[in-house]
């Protein structure tokens, strides 16, 4: 995975939301979660894993609304992050926290309702093995966001402190059909890239996102979008095939 050494360190973990999600970072939090529970829908009972959970801000709010969720990260200092995070929204005696490999997930075929992760794809190196890795332990759905390439992403992914993979939607479709996924829905956003929205204040933000979701609502939106929503299912004849 790009930036492995860099993600794991100390200072990024505890950095790493007050540096995006403040300011303007506030409407893409707010985005990224709408977009987590408009796939997911009720997640009462719902067995979920998160791939790459980060500081737990997506295990949190599921578990908030009681799902049955474990977040997988390789990095130690985000997964305590996401264990204090936890504690203090009163749910950490419901949700666990593993460190562990995407590549390599340390639990049997079928183990879980809904497998998701956000903010990874754009970090993986082996983007094919990973998805075939969700997919394997998902019964029912796979949901993921990704960067794309024709859009503004591009003009500033060199700056970067480890790049970005960005994807066209052929490489998507490639992804899907090599997984045994099946595209249930899918959305596009942020016509600007989130990088600008963390460098103005929060009130700016909003009227360049109002700009923003007008472009996205046009016929050139979904071209344009730097961020795509990719919601998935797993085909039912894999899934016939995994039962025998």
């Amino acid at each position: 995975m790009k930036g492995q050494e860099w993600y794991q360190t100390d200072t990024v973990a505890e950095e790493y939301e007050a540096k995006r999600f403040s300011r303007g970072g506030r409407l893409i939090d707010r985005r990224e979660k709408e977009a987590v529970l408009d796939a997911i829908g009720p997640v009462e009972d719902k067995k979920v894993l998160e791939v790459a959970c980060g500081t737990g801000r997506f295990t949190v709010m599921l578990a908030e609304r009681d799902a049955d969720i474990t977040g997988l990260d390789i990095s130690g200092p985000m997964l305590q992050q996401g264990r204090e995070k936890a504690k203090a929204a009163g749910v950490d005696d419901h949700v666990e926290f593993m460190r562990g490999d995407a590549a390599r997930l340390p639990f049997p075929d079928n183990h879980f309702d809904t497998v998701l992760a956000m903010r990874f794809f754009h970090l993986a190196d082996t983007p094919a093995a990973f998805l075939a890795e969700m997919r394997r332990v998902a019964k029912d759905q796979v949901f993921f966001d990704t960067f794309n390439r024709f859009s503004t992403r591009s003009l500033y992914n060199w700056a970067l402190p480890m790049g970005s993979r960005l994807y066209s939607r052929w490489e998507i479709d490639r992804l899907l059909d090599g997984a045994d996924l099946e595209l249930a829905a899918e959305s596009h956003d942020w016509v600007l890239p989130y990088g600008f929205y963390r460098k103005i204040p929060n009130e700016l933000a909003s009227s360049f996102r109002s700009i923003d979701t007008a472009i996205g609502a046009s016929p050139l939106g979904d071209k344009v979008a730097s961020v795509s929503y990719w919601n998935t299912h797993v085909s039912p004849s894999s899934s016939v095939h995994a039962i025998r």
